[in-house]
Parts: C-alpha cells; structure tokens; sequence
C-alpha cells in the first residue's frame, strides 16, 4: 500500500475516530485515501488549523482520548503553532501530522516548504520527519505512545509528500516501550514512608489538586487519602472538577482569582500536599512569601516540576494513581475539625463581599458571574465548561458548578484568546452526549469566529454564551487597577454577533434584563442544537478577589 493509506491504517489501529484537519497541496494524497475510509474516520473540516490544533485538544480533555490533526505543508503547519504550543503547556496529547514537500526539494525553499521541526521541536514532547514510506508505521506508533504516556504532550509527525505517494509492505505494532524514555517512574519506597510520616504528623494540612490527577485517572485515589486523614483541599485552575464542587472537603480554587480560604490557608498550613500541579506563577504569586511556614510534599510524575518553582520538603516522583494509594495504606486516620472549621470566615467575607455582589445583584446591568451561575444551575451536573481567557475565564471557573470529572476545558498555561470556539466543538465531538457551555468575550470570539462554519457544516450542538462588555474586560481591568486608568486600546466597536450566528443557520438570542434570563436559557437547552446567547453585561465588571501578579497569595483585594 502507499505511505498514505499506511498514515490511516496505523491511525485505525490505534483507535482513532475523529481527525480535525483541513487539506491543501501536499497533504492531497492522505485526503485522496481518505475518501475510502468515511465509515471510519470522522473527519471535521475546520475553517483554520488553528482551530484544528484547539479542537484536538478540546476532544483529547474531555474524553481521555488524544485528538488527532491533519494539515498540509508551509502556512498549513506553521497555523498549528500556537495550538501545539498550548497543548504542550497544558499537557494535552495531540498528534498533529502535517504533508511536506518531497525530500528531494527539502531545504531549497519550495513552495510551502518550511523547517516545522525546527518551529516545534521546543514546544513538543517529540517532532520528527518522515522521508519514507516504511517509515510511517513505526513512527506513528511512537508517536501515539509518546503522546499520551507519562506526561502527555503534542508530537508533531512531518511526513514528505514523496512517502505519502511511494508503496512499503505494511505491518504495524504497537509501541509499548521506548528504552531512552521512562513514563512513569518508579516511586521510592523511602519517600512513601517519608510522606505519610509527614502526613501523619500534620495539624494544618491543605492539599492542592493539578490537572494531573485528571490526566492519571486518580480522582477516587485522591479521594480516598483525603477522606482517611481528613484534609481539606484546593484545586488550581486545570485541576477543576477533578472534585465535585460540592464535594465536602473541597473549599474552592487557588490562584490569582482563587477563593480566599485556600489562597489564605496556603500560609497558614503545616503541611502542603501538591498533587500534580506544577506551582504556576498564576497560583504561588512571591515565591519568597509563599507557604514558607509548611512542608511541602509534591506529587509529580516529571521529575523536571519538582523543585522548579517551589523547593519541597519531599518531592514524591511517579503517575500519582500509583503513589497516592502507597501513601494512602500508610496514613493514619485523623481528625481536623478545628483546622476546617477555620476556613469558614474566610468563605463568610467572600461570600459578603465578592459573590453577592457579583452573582446576586438586584439592579443594574448583568453580571458576567450571575450569567455563569444561571446557566451552570439549569445545564445539570453532567455539563462541560468551556472558557476561552480574559474575565470570561475567570468567571466561568469560579461560578461554573461541577458535578463529573473532565468538565473544564479551558487554556491554562499559555492563556491562548481565540481557543474557545474551537475547543468547544471538538468537546462536543469528544462527549456528545453532555451539555457543553462555552463561556467567551467578544475579543476571543472575534479571533475564531470562522469555526462558526465548521459548527454549521457538522451540526456541533455546543451552546455558546457571550458575555459581552464591548471591552477587551480583562485588559482593562488591569489599566484601571494598575495603569491610572489608562484605558489603551481596550474598547471594542463590535457588530451583531446574532445576526453572523444567523448567517451559519445558529439559533440566537439576546438577554439584557435578569428577568429574563432564565427564561432564555432554558430556551437554549430546549435542544441539542447549536446556540448562541448573548448576554449584555456590564461594561467596567470587575473579576475579584484579585491577587496582583507578583503578590503575596494572602494580598488580596476584594475591590477597587
């Protein structure tokens, strides 16, 4: 067979559904085989590859599947960039497999040729270049390995046009094994008994939960050590719903815009438990303030995160569905009434002074926090929530309820405006059968609003909430906090952005009275259809509590 039909064998092999890409010149020969394989494949036509790379991820968070992209050579791969590049600061395994020129006009400057594993090899777990046909199995089975083992990353596969066309006896094998890469490292007996006596002997403890107990399945592992020595616990932002929101020792996210009991408690704690979460800057604020009276144990399964930000008292390397469980058997039961109980004051004040004014208004314009806790309460505990960034980000993760693991979809790391829209459908693709609220601003919606087509074209039932402010929000908010009010560049001349969902056949409504707010949401959900909801909000909405970057994590303000 030809190097093409090979590329969609092994991806068959492999389990692949879905494939998001969009064709160009030398990609036409895996196009051309694809033909055949329409009652395999299910391929999503994007309108950019941007938006290939978004919704890649998007299907990969959701369902626990690596998303798959095809894109051609020159522009095609080089628009896959900045989705690669959040896809690796987040710990999203893709695979993005681009057509190259042929190899004999490798490095002559052809038409569409550019050096993308020169572009990638920093912002991927592996990139490589195909020149072979007999080639392609065993990379693509290395690739698929490589993806979504140990920490899951993007791999970038660059094939030649050359061994796309040219034939090679086809047999393909799993990879299970790469003798220089260690997955999943294994854990020192001696730092599991290290970490329960240290356990065992807090009065304070505080865990902190990342996005890698999501990526290693290990919510009911977590649960269980939580649960046995009684440890209240925090969640930064891609850790989110790995815990039901309403999960008893669960007391909010920490962070920039974090609750303030945890944020408060980091500094108070005797123990701090980080379990795979990588102490982001957006969650430590000054690292010479923070957590300095506690022993830190950090959970992780990259050796390269422990000690990198924050130096622990023990770093615990390995998946932490195995390393939890040892620790767990060797825990004492205990009790910290006292010590939760403590946490109460802290959750009155923001209750009093953040989220009654933000989410229960009586009078004046919506609230961009009011829109998200209406439509989190009438979309079910199964929903997703998607965000794109700014306020809208913000707001969707600390009013958004979550009731079922892998429920936020959302750019951490990289902070990518624009991931939205096409994050969404490709969740939508990744779990049909949930309700998926993508919550936006009118800038992000603006950088992908083309994928309204790919919406119209596949009938994606995503519901869409725009929380419109004619404002680039948060932006803004930072002129007014921290630029004397210096508005540059921040307001925003927008159209009718019902009568663009119109044109791409998306049902619409706009809501500006809280009146009736309910009343169009339940409208939306009244089908699986697509839907776009525009909420007028106001203008100069501020997203608090707010710890400025750089800040101690304990200096918090909760207004102007």
């Amino acid at each position: 067979m030809t190097g093409s039909y090979a590329v969609l064998e092994s991806l068959k092999a492999e389990g692949v559904d879905t494939i998001f890409g969009y064709p160009g010149g030398a990609i036409i020969p895996i196009y051309d085989a694809l033909y055949d394989y329409s009652e395999i494949f299910n391929h999503i036509l994007v309108r950019h590859e941007q938006a290939a790379a978004h919704a890649a991820e998007g299907y990969a968070r959701v369902s626990g599947k690596p998303g798959v992209v095809f894109v051609t050579s020159g522009p095609g791969a080089t628009n896959t960039i900045t989705g690669i590049a959040d896809a690796m600061m987040d710990s999203t395994p893709i695979i993005v497999i681009s057509a190259q020129v042929a190899s004999p006009f490798l490095g002559t400057d052809a038409f569409q040729e550019t050096d993308l594993l020169g572009l990638t090899q920093p912002i991927t777990k592996w990139s490589y270049q195909i020149r072979k046909a007999e080639d392609i199995p065993d990379a693509i089975a290395r690739a698929f390995y490589i993806a979504c083992n140990g920490r899951p990353g993007p791999v970038v596969l660059d094939i030649t046009k050359d061994a796309l066309l040219n034939t090679l006896d086809y047999q393909y094998k799993k990879c299970d094994s790469i003798r220089s890469y260690i997955p999943d490292p294994e854990p020192e007996e001696e730092d599991i008994e290290q970490a329960a006596c240290i356990i065992n002997s807090a009065q304070k403890p505080l865990a902190v939960i990342g996005q890698g107990v999501l990526l290693a399945h290990a919510e009911e592992e977590v649960k269980s050590l939580l649960e046995k020595a009684q440890i209240p616990v925090a969640s930064t932002l891609l850790g989110l719903s790995a815990l039901p929101s309403d999960y008893p020792l669960y007391k909010g996210m920490v962070g920039m815009h974090g609750n303030l009991g945890p944020n408060f408690k980091t500094n108070e704690c005797d123990v701090l438990i980080a379990i795979g979460m990588r102490f982001s800057d957006r969650v430590t604020g000054n690292l010479k303030t923070y957590a300095k009276q506690a022993k830190v144990i950090h959970f992780d399964i990259d050796p390269s995160e422990i000690g990198k930000n924050v130096v622990p008292t023990l770093g615990v390397l390995g998946n932490v569905k195995e390393t939890i469980p040892l620790v767990t058997e060797k825990v004492k039961k205990a009790s910290h009434d006292e010590w939760i109980a403590s946490f109460a004051p802290l959750e009155k004040r923001e209750y009093e002074h953040v989220y009654v004014k933000e989410v229960e208004p009586s009078q004046g314009p919506l609230h961009m926090g009011e829109v998200v806790r209406h439509v989190s309460d009438l979309a079910g505990r199964d929903a997703v929530l998607v965000t794109d960034v700014g306020q809208n980000q913000m707001m969707g993760s600390r009013y958004f309820r979550f009731g079922k693991t892998r429920s936020n979809i959302t750019s951490g790391g990289l902070g990518t405006m624009g991931y939205g829209i096409p994050a969404a459908l490709g969740a939508k693709i990744g779990a049909p059968e949930r309700r998926v609220c993508l919550f936006l601003g009118d800038g992000g919606l603006q950088m992908t609003l083309e994928e309204f087509g790919t919406i119209m074209q596949d009938s994606i039932g995503v519901k869409i909430i725009l929380l419109n402010n004619n404002k680039l929000g948060m932006v803004r908010q930072w002129q007014e906090l921290f630029n004397h009010q210096r508005y540059s560049f921040t307001d925003m001349a927008n159209p009718d952005f019902c009568k663009i969902a119109e044109a791409y056949g998306i049902r619409t409504a706009r809501v500006e009275r809280r009146e009736d707010l309910d009343k169009t949401i339940q409208d939306m959900f009244s089908d699986d259809k697509a839907f776009l909801l525009v909420a007028e909000c106001e203008q100069m909405g501020m997203v608090y509590p707010m710890t400025p970057a750089g800040a101690n994590v304990t200096d918090v303000m909760l207004e102007k």
